[in-house]
């Protein structure tokens, strides 16, 4: 343990009458902060939402043009990918490799792709970057707005 996260009380906290319970991660406006604040928390949490997504949006694949399913992956999986990406710079390789499953998994389900085929043409296809330069890229337009 680093020295913050050492002040951190492991017990129950009594405030007047009220007794709260620490835990070890919270969530504000939708991101996820662990106690030592390395994002793991807020990745499995948008990893788990956007499988979720994809397993739903697989279901109904066949009777979708090729448009409709980029738009409902965009709008389902992309999009929580896209929000408060700017707390994910310094996230661990773990963290990305983690979140490019997931761009990996929307093309292949676009694509109709195999897990043996390379990935690197469909995202291309699909104009997308691989993990460390879509969130560096992110930064750069969230600071240039």
């Amino acid at each position: 343990m680093n020295g913050s996260t050492a002040q951190l009380p492991t017990s129950p906290v009594r405030i007047g009458n009220t007794t709260v319970l620490p835990v070890t991660a919270v969530r504000d406006l939708g991101a996820y902060l662990n106690a030592d604040v390395s994002m793991a928390a807020h990745v499995t949490a948008t990893v788990r939402t956007c499988f979720a997504a994809l397993r739903q949006i697989r279901s109904v694949r066949r009777s979708l043009s090729r448009e409709a399913l980029l738009t409902m992956i965009r709008a389902l999986v992309v999009s929580k990918l896209d929000y408060c990406n700017s707390v994910l710079v310094g996230v661990t390789k773990t963290q990305q490799h983690r979140l490019q499953s997931v761009f990996n998994a929307a093309a292949r389900l676009v694509f109709s792709g195999r897990r043996s085929e390379h990935i690197t043409p469909l995202l291309l296809d699909l104009h997308w970057l691989k993990v460390p330069e879509w969130i560096q890229f992110c930064l750069c337009a969230l600071t240039y707005r």
